[in-house]
C-alpha cells in the first residue's frame, strides 16, 4: 500500500483525510476575491507594487505572465502579518526548462500591534486600565482575534486563517476566502495612563515606553534599531512595475475553491497480467521461482516517485494546487535537480518540523534574513489544462509541478517601515515534464 504520510481520520473507514488543502479552479465566484489562477495580479496596497525587476524573465528579460495569486494570511503563525503569494512564468518557448523562467514573489505587511512581544505589554496596560475604569469586554478578541477561555468556539474571528486546519479537521466553507480587515492598531492611540500615574509627567510615560521589549517588527528589520518611530522611510529606488498593457495576454482567470484532501483506500498494486519481461532464458529457473524474480525486476524499473505522484493526484484529479505551510511537497521526480535537492528532506519527513540549524528542508535559505525556507504551495499538472484551455496551439507549458518555498519567519523587506507593504522573491523549484520517460 502506498505511503501517504497523512493523518488518518479513522481506522475503520475506507478513506484518509490529510492536512493538505487542495485548490480547485472554478469559473463561478467562490467568495474569495483574492486567490485566483491566471488573470492579472492585485497588490496588498494599490499604491505599492513590487519592483519592476521582479516582473521579468531571468532568461529573456521579457515580461512574465501570472500563474497564481494566493491569499497567504496565517494569523496562527504570524499574527498581524498580511501575506500574498504570486507565481509568474515566461510564455516564450525558448525559455522553457531554464532556471529563472518561473518566479515567485511573497508580499508581506506587518502591523506592529499584532506582531511580537509588544502585544503582551498592550494587554497588560489594558488590564491595568480595566481595574480603574469600565471593563472592556473581549479585549483579546476585538484586538487580536483571540477567543477568550470559555467563549463559544463558533464566535467570529476577524483573523480567520484561510489555510489553517480547523479543530475539527474539516475545511470551512471556503478556506481560501479573504479574512476581514485587521483590527485597529492599538499603538495608533496613546493608552490612557493608570490612575496612579501623573498624567502631566512626561517622565513616567517615557520610561514606560523605553522598557517595552523589542518588537517582532524590529527583529525582522522592518525598522532600524536606532531609528525613531517617527522617521520617514526613504523612497525605494525600485524600477516601477510595468503597466498592465505592457504584459503579454494573460491566462484566463479562475476563482479558487478549496477543501482538505481525502484519499480513498488504495488497492494493493499488482503487475498487469499482460506484462512480460525476459530476464532469464532458462525456463526451468523461472518456473522454480514461480516468476518471483520477474516481478521484482519489473517493479524495480518503475519510477516509484512519479508513480506515487500520479497515484496521489488520481484521488482528486481536478486539483490545481496543493497547500500545506511547513508541510512536504509531493515530488514529481527525485532524479532531476529539484528532486535531488528535496528528496532527502521529504523522505525524512523534516518538512513537518521547522529546525533552527542547517537547511533541513533542502531549500536555499532566505536571501533577506537568512532563515530556513519551508514549503508552502505547489501547482499540479491540471493547472496547465485549465490555464491553457483556450490556447489554440498544442504546445504549452511542460512542467510537472511548480513548488514554492518561503521564508519560515515571514520576514519583511528591509526597506519598508511598519505598516508598509514589502515584496520579496522566494525560491521556486520547477520539475519539468519528462516526456521521453512518460511517453
Amino acid at each position: 500500500m502506498a505511503d501517504y504520510d497523512s493523518d488518518s481520520s479513522g481506522g475503520e473507514e475506507d478513506y484518509t483525510e490529510t492536512n493538505v488543502l487542495l485548490g480547485f479552479a472554478s469559473k463561478e465566484p467562490t467568495g474569495d476575491s483574492i486567490s485566483h489562477l491566471g488573470g492579472y495580479p492585485t497588490w496588498l496596497d494599490d499604491s505599492t507594487a513590487p519592483s519592476g525587476a521582479l516582473a521579468k524573465c531571468k532568461v529573456c528579460n521579457d515580461l512574465l505572465t501570472l500563474l497564481l495569486e494566493l491569499n497567504g494570511d496565517l494569523p496562527e503563525h504570524f499574527p498581524g502579518h498580511e501575506r500574498r503569494l504570486y507565481m509568474f512564468s515566461c510564455k516564450r518557448k525558448t525559455c522553457r526548462r531554464k532556471e529563472g523562467s518561473v518566479r515567485g514573489i511573497r508580499a508581506t505587511r506587518v502591523t506592529k500591534a499584532q506582531g511580537g512581544k509588544s502585544v503582551s505589554k498592550v494587554q497588560e496596560a489594558l488590564a491595568a486600565q480595566k481595574e480603574e475604569k469600565k471593563p472592556q469586554a473581549n479585549i483579546g478578541e476585538s484586538l487580536f482575534g483571540v477567543t477568550a477561555p470559555g467563549a463559544s468556539s463558533t464566535a467570529a474571528n476577524p483573523f480567520t486563517n484561510p489555510f489553517s486546519t480547523s479543530s475539527t479537521g474539516k475545511a470551512p466553507a471556503n478556506p481560501f476566502a479573504a479574512p476581514s480587515a485587521a483590527g485597529t492598531n492599538p499603538f495608533s492611540t496613546p493608552l490612557s495612563p493608570p490612575a496612579t500615574t501623573n498624567p502631566t509627567s512626561p517622565t513616567d510615560t517615557t520610561t514606560a515606553v523605553s522598557t517595552l521589549p523589542e518588537t517582532f517588527a524590529q527583529k525582522v528589520r522592518l525598522n532600524s534599531p536606532s531609528a525613531s518611530t517617527t522617521t520617514t522611510t526613504p523612497p525605494r529606488p525600485h524600477a516601477p512595475w510595468p503597466s498592465q498593457s505592457a504584459f503579454p495576454l494573460p491566462y484566463p482567470t479562475y476563482y479558487l475553491d478549496a477543501d482538505y484532501e481525502t484519499l480513498s483506500a488504495p488497492p494493493t498494486p499488482e503487475i498487469p497480467s499482460t506484462a512480460r519481461m525476459d530476464i532469464d532464458n532458462d525456463p526451468a529457473s523461472s518456473s522454480n521461482n514461480n516468476g518471483k524474480e520477474d516481478k521484482e525486476a519489473f517493479e524495480s524499473t518503475l519510477d516509484k516517485t512519479f508513480q506515487r505522484f500520479a497515484d496521489r493526484l488520481a484521488h482528486n484529479p481536478e486539483q490545481v494546487l496543493r497547500y500545506e505551510f511547513r508541510g512536504s511537497p509531493l515530488l514529481y521526480s527525485k532524479t532531476d535537480g529539484v528532486g535531488k535537492l528535496l528528496t532527502p528532506a521529504v523522505e525524512a519527513g523534516v518538512g513537518k518540523v521547522v529546525t533552527s540549524a542547517g537547511t533541513a528542508s533542502g531549500m536555499p535559505r532566505c536571501g533577506n534574513c537568512g532563515a530556513e525556507r519551508v514549503f508552502e504551495v505547489q501547482l499540479t499538472p491540471h493547472a496547465i489544462a485549465e490555464l491553457e484551455a483556450e490556447e489554440m496551439g498544442l504546445e504549452g507549458m511542460e512542467w510537472g509541478t511548480v513548488i514554492l518555498g518561503v521564508c519560515g519567519k515571514d520576514c519583511a523587506a528591509r526597506d519598508v517601515g511598519e505598516g508598509e507593504v514589502g515584496y520579496l522573491e522566494e525560491w521556486v523549484g520547477v520539475q519539468w515534464e519528462e516526456v521521453a520517460k512518460r511517453g
